[in-house]
């Protein structure tokens, strides 16, 4: 083909499907005890592409463990838009629920990552700006309903549910905790007695 042609749509396709069977296996790969160690062969193995292919998609780990992460914040902004609930408190709590999901199944990628890069890397403070921008537009018509405490930011409830990510233990005993934190977004609503 000469070289000022360009690729046909069944090149690019194929292309993008050689990408898209990368990543999943190297979602999947990452998501194993241990998989923070998978190395790129297993993953080209798994993807069932060559070495060659994988590396035209993803020069290094990191470009890979990039795209990984990011592809996991792109969801979660989706999600943003998506997320149901009957009132803006219900939407918010559902996402925070995805946020919470997304922070526990990304902890190894994100690990990994930092292992690649420094806290400083620019992926990590624009996804975080892209994360709290979709949960902020969530939380103020939560809070403009006055389902939520209008005394938190976006950053702070994001915080707290990351606090309780962290605890090490089945989802039997994490679950109800986070369901106690998300509680307390709740407005508080005095009477005149107390």
């Amino acid at each position: 083909m000469p070289s000022d042609q360009q690729p046909t749509p069944s090149r690019r396709a194929d292309a993008e499907r050689n990408r898209d069977k990368i990543l999943a296996a190297a979602r999947a790969a990452f998501a194993e005890p241990g998989g923070a160690q998978v190395s790129m062969a297993e993953i080209s193995r798994r993807a069932g592409v060559g070495m060659a292919t994988l590396y035209r998609n993803f020069p290094g780990r990191r470009e890979l463990l990039e795209a990984l992460y990011t592809d996991e914040v792109d969801a979660l902004c989706a999600a943003a838009e998506t997320v149901e609930g009957v009132t803006p408190g219900e939407v918010f709590l559902a996402w925070l629920h995805r946020f919470f999901a997304y922070f526990t199944g990304k902890q190894d990628i994100a690990s990994e990552l930092l292992a690649q890069t420094d806290g400083d890397d620019p992926v990590f403070g624009e996804n975080r700006a892209r994360v709290l921008a979709a949960g902020g537009a969530l939380l103020a018509a939560a809070q403009e309903a006055h389902e939520v405490r209008d005394d938190l930011t976006v950053e702070q409830i994001c915080d707290l549910v990351i606090a309780v990510a962290t605890i090490h233990g089945e989802p039997a005993h994490v679950e109800p905790i986070l369901r106690a934190a998300l509680d307390g977004l709740r407005p508080v609503h005095h009477t005149d007695g107390a």
